[in-house]
């Protein structure tokens, strides 16, 4: 016998359990190692505040010191700005779920954190090809190395930098913001990223995974080709320097920019490809890497540049021991 009140009913129970925006989402940490949460959330904590007070000291040393007012140093403000919002979109939340038990998340904020997480990622790899290009020009053609980065052209680049970024990332969230969610709302991460929400999905995410997969890849690299074909063509210009002190001076520049380079996308490649292929990587060990690589290049960066670059270099010790350098 048909019955009309008990298929009302069970719709009803569908739609309640069938949900395009849940209302929240639950963040467990790093799985496998709960008990160790507090401890494990001191280093942490360290590393935040060494990135928070590097880059802090490199934007102001660039924005008030008219000597670093060169395209160089542009694009390493950028960089740190870039390295600032990726530490803060992660990082405070992961401290708060590690020390307060603070694992709720709303589905508006998971989105964000998961377009901000992205987006940084993006931008510093842009931001890395736009330093390549600047010491490309610098070391490769110095007589035309002002017209050719005008302040408006520098402008144009840092433009077409976000945009790209931007552009990049805005179809994840619509991309997740899609789907239903009927299944655990528990994400086995410390903050929400693209494969991992799309994954609680009670949908298909074909597209979600190959558009993770693919663009990132395809993005990497185009990036690390074009990266790749200015310091090949960089270290051809400097062996053929005629002075010694200018071939220095030339690789100690572009040594500090490498560093950057390869601190950034070793851990990006690997943790691309592990969520894509890793099934036989520990869970754990993923998440535990995945929190050190969104923590610790931003530290380190500041650091890198502050030791090899020379004018950086002068600029903080005079900051802090202005009479040392009288």
């Amino acid at each position: 016998m048909f019955c009309p009140q008990g298929m009302t009913i069970t719709m009803m129970a569908t739609l309640n359990f069938t949900s395009f925006n849940p209302g929240s989402f639950i963040l467990v940490g790093i799985p496998g190692l709960e008990h160790f949460h507090i401890w494990i959330g001191i280093p942490f904590f360290a590393i935040y505040l060494v990135a928070l007070a590097g880059n802090g000291v490199l934007l102001y040393l660039i924005t008030v010191d008219s000597s670093l007012h060169e395209p160089m140093f542009f694009f390493l403000s950028m960089l740190a700005s870039a390295d600032l919002i990726l530490g803060t979109t992660c990082v405070p939340k992961t401290l708060g779920i590690f020390w307060l038990n603070a694992q709720e998340i709303t589905f508006p904020g998971c989105l964000t954190q998961l377009f901000f997480l992205h987006f940084s990622f993006f931008l510093d790899s842009a931001i890395l090809l736009g330093m390549a290009f600047d010491r490309y020009v610098a070391i490769c053609s110095p007589l035309r190395y002002r017209s050719i980065l005008t302040p408006k052209r520098i402008v144009r680049i840092i433009v077409g930098i976000a945009g790209r970024s931007f552009s990049v990332i805005l179809p994840v969230v619509f991309l997740v913001k899609r789907l239903p969610f009927c299944r655990t709302r528990i994400i086995l991460h410390t903050y929400c990223e693209h494969i991992g929400v799309a994954r609680l999905a009670c949908a298909d995410i074909s597209i979600n995974i190959w558009y993770g997969f693919a663009v990132p890849v395809m993005t990497i690299i185009s990036d690390l080709i074009l990266i790749g074909i200015s310091y090949t063509l960089i270290l051809r210009a400097v062996f053929h320097l005629p002075s010694r002190d200018a071939r220095q001076k030339a690789l100690s520049t572009c040594g500090s920019h490498v560093s950057v380079i390869l601190i950034f996308y070793t851990p990006a490649i690997f943790s691309v490809l592990a969520h894509r292929f890793g099934h036989n990587i520990s869970h754990t060990f993923h998440i535990l890497f995945a929190n050190l690589y969104v923590a610790i290049p931003p530290a380190l960066n500041p650091i890198i540049y502050g030791v090899k670059t020379k004018q950086i270099r002068e600029k903080v010790i005079f900051l802090f021991f202005p009479k040392g350098m009288q």
